[in-house]
């Protein structure tokens, strides 16, 4: 073990560990604890679901009685702000973290060409970032952000897009975690490079030549994952230039009202009630939107829960729909009622 601990210090910068707000001298469980040797590929490892619990990471990366860690489960922090929020994610990922995590930048591993905010990746470019962020093939993800579970569905249906299928979200996030007691750290996190091969899942994503097909062919549900007020046309939007109002025929299930107050998601039951009374035929195939790509994740998470695989985000959202002149708009509501929700921006 004394190889291996020395080898993957020196890949990282020193951290400081937080435990109930104090700081403790020792190094963390993460670089300490014993190892066990790692499996050959993701199948080696059993899934626990594409949801996870706090409980299940923290004997994941600490054991049991905090003397076990698994080397085939990586921990990434997908936390993202709206830029009217003027939050730095990063500088908030170096404040405090869960011990061995990385930084998903959703902004920058995007298709930088574009005017349109954290579009897909190419594969060769989500490949060198990953290798930049010391993921690999056979990792088991687990991602988290610092709202619950909201940029990290994001960062969750990117990893699925690239034929990472190894990939869950922490059900509660950052918040639960340390209102738990949790550890976390602190500092800049420096992995050593690692090898991430891509494998595209076209399936998984709609652009805007599908979204213009599906107008007339209806073949495809479409789901709207912000507020009731941006869905109707009556709340302004928080990018400048986006007319207000949906895409014709969609429906509205706002993603803020699919959690528990102590932001986890609801019960598989509770979720499929939802998507129900958003007139969403579970037996259907459906496309999911909101302002940028973001929150429709969280949706087509709940979908995937429910048992509804034949799900795909639409990557320009109404960033992209609702920013041109030549896509039809509706407002008011649709035919089937929606769920009603809190006031929250959608990305």
């Amino acid at each position: 073990m004394g190889s291996r601990s020395r080898s993957r210090r020196s890949r990282r910068r020193a951290v400081t560990v937080h435990r109930r707000g104090k700081r403790a001298a020792r190094p963390t469980a993460r670089k300490t604890a014993p190892r066990r040797k790692a499996a050959r590929g993701p199948a080696a490892f059993k899934s626990p679901g594409v949801v996870v619990s706090t409980e299940w990471l923290a004997a994941a990366l600490f054991g049991p009685r905090g003397g076990g860690h698994d080397p085939r489960v990586r921990v990434v922090d997908g936390t993202w702000h709206m830029p009217q929020l003027q939050r730095d994610a990063r500088r908030e990922f170096e404040e405090a973290h869960v011990p061995g995590a990385v930084f998903f930048d959703i902004d920058e591993i995007a298709d930088r060409t574009t005017a349109l905010p954290h579009m897909l990746p190419t594969p060769a470019e989500f490949s060198r970032h990953m290798s930049a962020l010391g993921l690999s093939s056979n990792d088991f993800i687990v991602v988290y952000d610092t709202r619950g579970v909201v940029s990290a569905a994001r960062v969750w249906w990117t990893f699925r897009v690239f034929g990472h299928e190894p990939v869950a979200v922490l059900d509660g996030g950052l918040p639960k975690w340390r209102a738990e007691g949790r550890p976390v750290e602190s500092g800049v996190v420096s992995p050593a490079p690692r090898r991430f091969t891509p494998r595209l899942r076209a399936e998984l994503v709609r652009d805007l030549a599908a979204i213009r097909a599906n107008l007339a062919s209806r073949r495809e549900q479409v789901l709207d994952a912000r507020s009731r007020g941006r869905f109707l046309g009556r709340e302004p939007e928080p990018r400048p230039g986006l007319r207000g109002g949906h895409i014709p025929g969609s429906r509205n299930l706002p993603y803020d009202t699919l959690y528990r107050p102590d932001e986890t998601l609801h019960s598989t039951d509770q979720l499929r009630r939802a998507l129900e009374r958003a007139g969403i035929d579970l037996e259907r195939p459906v496309v999911t939107t909101c302002g940028s790509g973001v929150t429709a994740s969280v949706l087509a998470l709940a979908l995937l829960l429910v048992g509804c695989p034949d799900t795909a985000v639409y990557d320009g959202s109404w960033s992209e729909w609702g920013g041109r002149e030549d896509t039809p708009v509706s407002t008011g509501p649709p035919r089937t009622a929606s769920t009603r929700s809190r006031p929250s921006p959608a990305a």
